[in-house]
């Protein structure tokens, strides 16, 4: 069996910064590990760049970076996010007939993690692992909407706003505006924005205060009218809170929405 073993030194050297109650130097690593200096340098300075380890620059001794807490808060918040919300988005599929996402918002990006597929022969499906742009359509309103005008405005300064259609909005002032009216509602709406031909409504679901994750509603523009976009949107916003407060109950170990 092929290994990579770069990568296995690598992984040897964050358990043993993890397992030491004295946070370990260079040399303490090469000796217990019976790796070259030169060898622990390397991997210890990559890792300290991607943030796994931190050298203290007094003491030269190593511990775990705050990368690696954020990547097991990131896992954690992903399995409890997708068994909370899985039964509520199916029953936001049925009661909409279109296809729900579930994402968690990383940076400039959201990542599909979960996807209740329309039961419908035409719908709207992607890989869960997906990279959805943040202002991309009804997201970026439901997220902006959850931030201070000032914030909101300095993340669409420098993300910038894409023509992805014809209707995309590239004016950060009308943008804004969208914005608004997202706060006001609860909810974002997407009209051919992002891909043409297809609607969608979004809502920011909330963990300890904060909107870190998001559930959306994506369908066909024939089958997403003006007439049934709002009340699409209520179900969307309705099964945001339904979410969150299941997390925060932690009822959702076999029970229905």
């Amino acid at each position: 069996m092929y290994q990579a073993p770069t990568v296995k030194k690598a992984f040897q050297i964050l358990e043993l910064v993890a397992g030491k109650e004295k946070h370990p130097t260079i040399s303490d690593l090469s000796r217990e590990l019976g790796i070259s200096k030169s060898t622990v340098h390397g991997i210890t300075r990559a890792l300290e760049e991607a943030g796994a380890l931190y050298r203290d620059r007094n003491s030269k001794r190593y511990n775990l970076g705050t990368a690696l807490f954020e990547l097991a808060r990131m896992g954690y918040a992903r399995i409890d996010l997708k068994d909370a919300a899985r039964p509520v988005m199916e029953k936001l599929m049925r009661a909409t007939g279109q296809s729900v996402f579930l994402g968690i918002r990383s940076g400039s990006h959201v990542s599909i993690v979960d996807i209740v597929e329309s039961a419908q022969n035409l719908k709207i499906t992607s890989p869960i692992g997906t990279r959805v742009p943040l202002l991309a359509g009804a997201l970026g309103k439901a997220f902006l909407a959850s931030m201070d005008d000032k914030r909101a405005m300095s993340l669409i300064r420098s993300i910038g706003l894409r023509g992805f259609t014809g209707n995309s909005v590239t004016d950060p002032d009308r943008y804004m505006e969208m914005v608004d009216e997202a706060r006001a509602s609860g909810w974002g709406l997407d009209d051919e924005e992002y891909i043409q031909g297809v609607r969608a409504a979004a809502a920011v679901i909330r963990r300890s205060g904060q909107p870190t994750a998001a559930v959306w509603v994506v369908g066909f523009t024939p089958s997403m009218g003006a007439d049934r976009m709002l009340d699409i949107a209520r179900e969307t916003r309705r099964a945001a809170e339904a979410i969150a407060k299941r997390i925060a109950s932690h009822s959702f170990d076999g029970q229905k929405p």
